[in-house]
C-alpha cells in the first residue's frame, strides 16, 4: 500500500536557533501576527522573536491572549486582529495552545465561516505562511497537520486536520524550555511520550513513523526525569525538544489512538490540561490496548531495555505497562482526586465523554477497538 509521509518543509534546531529565523523568513510577508500567551511576554520570550523581526525589518502585531487551551472565541479574536492589522503571515510562540490557535487563525482567515463547520473535513486550502516556535517539549504541534480547538457552545474539543495546517517552518530552540516549571515539564513530556507510544501502536503506523516514534520514546524515557529534577540541564532539554518533534512527526503520519480519544473529553469538560489528562489515562489505556497487538508494545519495551531482547512478548509488554506506571508515579503525575475533579459530575458525564471519545475517531486506530461501554469502564477505573 502506498503511504504519504508529511513533516515541516524546514526545521531549525539547536540552542540559539531563533537567532537564525530572520534568514529564513525573508520574502514570506511584510507584517507578522505573533500568536502567543501572556507568560511568554512576561518572561521575555516574545521579545526574542520581535527582536529578530525588527532586525529583519518586518513589522508585527502581538496577539498574546491564548492563555489556556485554545477556543473558538480565541480564534475569532485572532482572525479579526490578523485582518484589521493587515498581517500576511503568522508566527506562533509557546506550547501547543498558541501553535494550535495560530493554525486555526490561519485557515479561518482564508476560509471564513464557523470553525465548527470544518470538523471531519480535510483542510487543503493554503493558509498564510506559518512559523511555529515551541517553548515546551510536548505537543509536537510544530510538526503536525492537526489543531485542537474547543467548541465553547458544545463543550467539545474539535480535532481539525489537513495538510494545509502543517507549519512551513519549525524553530526548535531548547533555550525557550529552560524556564518551563517542573509540573509543566512533566505534563508536556508525558504528552510527547503518549504521542510516541500511540504512533507506534496505531493501526495507521508505517515504517517511517515507526523510526521517529521509537527514537522519541528512547529520548523521553532517558531524559524526562533529568529535566524534571534539573530544569537547567541544557543537553537533556535539547533531547526532550527533539523527542517532542519526533513524536509529533510520528503521530502526524500514523495518528493517535485510545489515550487521546479519552483525554479530550476530560479536558473539555473539566478543564484539565491536555498533557495531564493523557498522563492520568496512560496506564489504564495501555492495560486495555496491549492485548490487541502485544508484539508492538513488547518492541517498545525492548527498545528502551526494559527486558532482554529475547524476552517473551507477553513478558515484555507487561514490563512496559509496569514501567509507564512507575515513570508517571516518579514524575508526580496527580490522580483525578488530586486534580479536584468532582466524582459525581464525572460519573454524570460518562455517557457524553464516551460518545465524544468515539466520535473523535482516535479510539478506532487502536488494534483493540473499544466499545462505548468499555470506554466508560476505563474512565471509572481512574477512581
Amino acid at each position: 500500500m502506498n503511504q504519504i509521509f508529511l513533516m515541516p518543509p524546514k526545521v531549525l534546531s539547536g540552542i540559539g536557533a531563533i537567532g537564525q529565523l530572520k534568514e529564513h523568513i525573508g520574502g514570506k510577508g511584510t507584517k507578522a501576527l505573533l500568536v502567543t500567551d501572556a507568560m511568554m511576554v512576561q518572561i521575555g520570550n516574545s521579545q526574542k522573536v520581535t527582536t529578530v523581526l525588527e532586525e529583519a525589518g518586518i513589522d508585527y502585531c502581538l496577539y498574546a491572549e491564548v492563555n489556556s487551551e485554545p477556543t473558538d472565541e480565541m480564534v475569532k479574536k485572532g482572525v479579526q486582529l490578523f485582518n484589521s492589522e493587515q498581517c500576511d503571515f503568522i508566527i506562533a510562540l509557546g506550547g501547543g495552545s498558541p501553535i494550535d490557535a495560530a493554525k486555526a487563525i490561519g485557515f479561518m482567515s482564508v476560509n471564513g465561516g464557523e470553525i465548527s463547520s470544518y470538523l471531519k473535513k480535510v483542510i487543503t486550502t493554503p493558509i498564510p505562511y506559518l512559523v511555529a516556535v515551541p517553548t515546551t517539549a510536548g505537543t509536537g504541534s510544530e510538526a503536525t497537520q492537526f489543531t485542537i480547538i474547543t467548541d465553547t457552545q458544545k463543550d467539545v474539543k474539535m480535532l481539525l486536520r489537513g495538510p494545509a495546517l502543517m507549519p512551513q517552518l519549525a524553530v526548535v530552540d531548547p533555550a525557550f524550555s529552560l524556564t518551563t516549571p517542573p509540573k509543566v515539564t512533566v505534563a508536556t513530556g508525558i504528552d510527547a511520550l503518549t504521542h510516541a507510544i500511540e504512533a507506534y501502536s496505531s493501526r495507521q503506523a508505517q515504517p517511517l513513523s515507526d523510526v521517529f516514534a521509537l527514537s522519541a520514546v528512547k529520548r523521553i524515557y532517558h531524559n524526562l526525569k533529568v529535566v524534571y529534577k534539573d530544569g537547567g540541564n541544557v543537553e537533556a532539554r535539547y533531547q526532550m525538544s527533539l523527542a517532542a518533534l519526533e513524536a509529533g512527526i510520528a503521530f502526524n503520519n500514523s495518528s493517535v489512538t485510545l489515550v487521546h480519544g479519552l483525554s479530550r473529553p476530560i479536558g473539555a469538560l473539566f478543564h484539565v490540561p491536555h498533557g495531564l489528562s493523557n498522563a492520568i489515562l496512560l496506564t489504564k489505556c495501555l492495560e486495555f490496548a496491549v492485548p490487541g497487538n502485544t508484539r508492538r508494545f513488547a518492541e517498545i519495551a525492548k527498545t528502551i531495555n526494559l527486558c532482554s531482547p529475547d524476552a517473551k512478548v507477553e513478558e515484555a509488554a507487561g514490563r512496559l505497562i509496569e514501567a509507564v506506571a512507575d515513570f508517571c508515579r516518579d514524575l508526580g503525575v496527580p490522580s483525578v482526586q488530586e486534580l479536584k475533579i468532582d466524582k459525581e459530575e464525572f460519573y454524570k458525564n460518562l455517557n457524553k465523554m464516551a460518545e465524544d471519545a468515539l466520535d473523535s475517531g482516535s479510539p478506532a486506530n487502536t488494534f483493540r477497538i473499544p466499545t462505548k461501554e468499555q470506554i466508560m469502564e476505563i474512565y471509572k477505573q481512574l477512581w
